[in-house]
């Protein structure tokens, strides 16, 4: 999918049933990265989340985005979260459904986040953190034109079990 045809935008209460749609789709791909995305989820708890994200969007200490086809398809969602203003840093965070991935719109989505964060926000540093059995993450980080700086060893907890995980990096120029 070419780059031109996704868009990023903030998240509005009433995505929560796209997002829904798109995550219980993607439960098998995204689930065991994200332990948010779960079989269980339900609209109730996308809707009390997106309200969160729009309330810390307006507080300035996160920026969560949809990302979207031409014709407004959910497509996944990335973000700008865990942010340490005192040392202008951000985590960068991304997710697409399963039958969008493999296209490129993960990537293109990441590099509309990092341009939107260093045209928006007075970060100097966005961060990826990627378990290191996510090759599919890997592979974006690396696509979108993230410096890989190193492996973090038991960096993330996910299901109960410690990963290593690979440090990726955006600069402001």
């Amino acid at each position: 999918m070419a780059n031109n045809q996704i868009s990023i935008r903030p998240y509005e209460i009433g995505d929560e049933g796209a997002a829904l749609e798109a995550a219980l789709e993607s439960v098998n791909e995204v689930g065991p990265f994200m332990p948010w995305c779960h079989r269980l989820m339900v609209s109730d708890d996308l809707r009390r989340w997106i309200e969160a994200q729009v309330a810390a969007r307006n507080a300035g200490t996160a920026f969560e985005f949809v990302i979207e086809q031409a014709d407004g398809r959910f497509l996944g969602a990335c973000g700008l979260n865990q942010i340490d203003a005192a040392n202008r840093r951000a985590n960068l965070g991304y997710w697409v459904r399963t039958s969008a991935a493999r296209r490129g719109v993960a990537t293109a989505a990441v590099r509309r986040l990092v341009d939107w964060g260093f045209d928006h926000t007075d970060l100097v540093r966005m961060e990826i953190i990627v378990s290191t059995s996510n090759v599919a993450s890997l592979r974006t980080a690396s696509k979108a034109g993230a410096e890989r700086e190193g492996i973090l060893r038991s960096r993330l907890w996910l299901h109960g079990v410690a990963h290593d995980a690979v440090v990726f990096s955006f600069i402001r120029p």
